[in-house]
């Protein structure tokens, strides 16, 4: 039986828990996650999560922790790849400003900002909206959200981030969309939404009851990036009394979301990844940039560093290659000054794809992108992992 945890759109295999537990985990959101106000339940026994529950109902408490869990792994995610594309564009725009100004070309490159828009102001909503303000960081003018009460976001319009309901103009505005939105409000929302949906914008859906293709069918669109995540035995690692944003920066916790770890019983697909990737590759293709040139960007931007086995001059430090994201057959027919071709998000997603072969069995290309991972968040690996920095690369 599927158990939603208050709006959070992830589901687990569980039977309901009991009354009291729901009634609490409601008091619960609506005094806060953590933080200053999880202080004032501090010695109010009475108003305790736990007090009251019976106790053949305590063995649902778990269901507390793996809510949060869930959070903090979707908005680690989310940030992950939103710096990840904010890197890659503005490197992007460099390279296009550097290429007018030694031609004299009166084009004006864009600034290569990222433009983020999250359609829903719920609990998950705001987390996010915190997060990637404070941790990606993506700036005021470039954030904005679309939800039915905007009024109820004052916070966010004190910081001069625009809050509105007006699903289609964000969408016509943004790079990357966020649905945070419950199952039973996307149909609407996709119906809004769907003719105004550029093909380079990006839909990254946090609502789990909706698998791929539903979503793909319902916004007649191919960009879209869907984390799926797995429910196990769950070991409660994630800080109750921090707030989301001061959570990503525990290392612990940190390490935890990582994509290839699976602490606090709660894992990621890897599929996850290869989309992230092949977005990447989607928005150098937006700016027809030839294929050779897109494959030494990304190794310098995602792999400039090296652990002690790569060896003192990186000799063995893996390197993106033209057939790891594409067949040998493609690759074999593609000239030097091509592009890479347009890839459905959708379908990396859901088949095979080179990317994915070749992942899973580097381990090497594993460890760099789990130190690409840590390094976004200013968090550094443990000593026996750290790596050095690759001659002649640029420090990340």
């Amino acid at each position: 039986m599927t158990t939603f945890l208050g709006n959070s759109p992830w589901k687990c295999s569980s039977y309901p828990p009991g009354p009291e537990v729901l009634r609490r985990s409601h008091l619960l959101s609506l005094v806060g996650d953590g933080g200053l106000e999880m202080d004032l339940l501090k010695d109010l026994e009475s108003l305790q999560f736990e007090y009251g529950v019976q106790e053949e109902d305590h063995c649902w408490l778990y269901l507390q922790g793996r809510s949060r869990g869930l959070m903090i792994k979707a908005c680690a995610h989310a940030t992950f790849f939103c710096k990840l594309l904010c890197n890659l564009r503005e490197s992007l725009h460099e390279k296009q400003a550097s290429k007018c100004l030694s031609t004299g070309s009166l084009h004006t490159p864009d600034d290569g900002a990222l433009k983020v828009g999250i359609i829903g102001g719920g609990r998950l909503g705001k987390q996010l909206a915190h997060v990637l303000f404070q941790l990606v960081p993506i700036p005021a003018e470039s954030l904005r959200i679309s939800t039915r009460r905007p009024e109820a976001l004052a916070e966010f319009r004190e910081l001069g981030i625009q809050c509105f309901y007006d699903n289609p103009s964000l969408v016509v505005w943004a790079d990357v969309i966020f649905l945070c939105c419950l199952p039973s409000q996307l149909p609407k929302i996709c119906m809004e939404i769907n003719s105004s949906l550029d093909k380079a914008c990006i839909v990254y859906s946090f609502v789990a009851a909706v698998p791929i293709p539903r979503l793909r069918l319902l916004l007649n669109h191919t960009s879209i990036l869907r984390p799926h995540y797995q429910c196990g035995d769950s070991v409660n690692i994630w800080g109750s009394k921090k707030d989301i944003t001061a959570a990503l920066q525990d290392p612990v916790i940190l390490h935890a979301t990582c994509p290839y770890n699976p602490a606090g019983g709660i894992v990621l697909n890897i599929k996850w990844l290869e989309g992230v990737f092949y977005a990447a590759l989607n928005v150098c293709k937006a700016r027809e940039m030839p294929h050779l040139q897109v494959l030494q960007l990304l190794n310098g931007l995602f792999l400039s560093v090296h652990f002690e086995s790569c060896g003192k001059d990186g000799a063995s430090c893996p390197k993106f290659q033209l057939v790891d994201f594409v067949s040998k057959v493609y690759a074999k027919n593609l000239p030097q000054r091509r592009p890479f071709p347009w890839f459905d998000l959708t379908a990396v997603q859901l088949k095979e794809t080179p990317f994915g072969q070749h992942l899973s069995t580097r381990t090497a290309l594993q460890d760099h992108l789990t130190q690409l991972y840590c390094d976004s968040f200013g968090v550094s690996l443990t000593k026996e992992q750290r790596p050095v920095v690759c001659p002649g690369s640029p420090s990340q």
